[in-house]
């Protein structure tokens, strides 16, 4: 089975485990696929830790540590002990094996909770993949950091931590009934899917070749500028690396372009605050359909008409009257439809379906022609 088939499967299969989980499993496989972190915010008891270990479990070889943060946490719990032998040749050296240097996929919970010892060598190890050991700087093989937290972080010492996060998800308990029905009856996972270390990065190696049109670059600039006129505004870097993110997600969707669909996946990665979601949410749907939603009005307006004009009329005159004020309003119209496709075309969004309606409103127009 080729290894992007594979990942579908993962994804199936994960999505039969985890209940009301969709957008989070995306996430955490595009954050596999683009090498970026995901943050995790909810209650215990919602699966987090669990998916984070299932996900590991489907890469074969690679290695997964899971630790829960608090006030008291020491550097050796996370990083490992310093090595007696290494002391004795004046080298402070931490042993670290099956702790998070060694990690491939990490689940840390809590993580707000860090002290600051511990917090700068996390910033320093998911963000440029190193970690300082005695004398030497060694690269780490992670590649997904899973950071769990009940709250958002209040200190403004973390929010270095919290921007490295691409990803964000807030997540709760199973809302409706009948799914909670169906986690208490699932017994264990009848398959596990899983993919080799060497194919995981093939596919990393695919994703990063997915293209990015030149229009996607223009919509990203708009959204960016509609998001600043609400004052909902993320860094540069965290837009620089959401083209990451895109590839991510059009690879997922078996695609070699990313295409606008995708960037509605944004909204995970672009608020600060979850009550901020809704909001990118919106913003991006009205950009991105906005010109075709008018589009539509405006075909429903052209059956109104079409319709009005097709009822029974007393009089021919008033008939005939009547189809000429149908035709002046239906050329009207599909005036307007060629303006919303001009601004659309300068803008680069793309014109099929908008292309659609407007075939039908010419059909409607011809149809009410040939009733002169």
């Amino acid at each position: 089975m080729h290894p992007g088939e594979k990942l579908k499967k993962i994804r199936d299969e994960l999505k039969q485990m985890f209940l009301e989980r969709g957008d989070l499993i995306d996430g955490a496989l595009c954050a596999l696929l683009s090498s970026q972190h995901v943050l995790i915010i909810g209650p215990p008891g919602t699966a987090k830790s669990m998916l984070a270990d299932e996900i590991c479990r489907r890469i074969e070889g690679a290695s997964y540590f899971q630790w829960l943060l608090t006030r008291f946490t020491t550097p050796e719990e996370v990083f490992g002990a310093v090595s007696l032998r290494a002391l004795e040749q004046d080298d402070y050296r931490r042993v670290t094996t099956r702790k998070l240097p060694e990690a491939h996929i990490a689940f840390l919970d809590e993580i707000f909770k860090a002290n600051s010892s511990i917090l700068n060598a996390i910033l320093t190890l998911i963000n440029e993949r190193l970690f300082h050991n005695g004398k030497e700087v060694g690269s780490v093989p992670l590649l997904t950091l899973f950071g769990a937290s009940n709250e958002l972080p209040e200190d403004d010492e973390l929010m270095a931590l919290y921007d490295r996060f691409l990803l964000r998800f807030v997540v709760n308990y199973i809302a409706e009934d009948f799914r909670f029905l169906r986690m208490l009856e699932a017994g264990a996972p009848a398959e596990r899917t899983a993919i080799s270390l060497q194919e995981l990065r093939e596919m990393q190696s695919q994703a990063r070749s997915v293209a990015i049109p030149a229009f996607i670059y223009r919509t990203v600039t708009d959204i960016r500028r509609e998001l600043k006129k609400k004052n909902l505004e993320a860094s540069d870097r965290r837009w620089r690396q959401s083209l990451s993110l895109l590839q991510a997600h059009a690879y997922l969707a078996g695609r070699h372009e990313v295409e606008e669909n995708d960037l509605y996946f944004l909204e995970h990665a672009l608020w600060r605050d979850p009550q901020e979601q809704n909001e990118i949410r919106t913003t991006i749907r009205e950009l991105l359909l906005g010109y075709e939603e008018e589009v539509k009005e405006l075909l429903y307006e052209s059956r109104e008409i079409r319709d009005s004009a097709l009822r029974p009329w007393e009089t021919a005159e008033d008939r005939a009257r009547a189809l000429i004020e149908v035709h002046t309003k239906l050329k009207n119209i599909l005036a307007k439809v060629e303006q919303l496709m001009d601004k659309a075309k300068k803008l680069g969004r793309p014109l099929e379906r908008v292309g659609a309606i407007k075939d039908e409103i010419e059909g409607i127009h011809k149809q009410m022609l040939e009733q002169f």
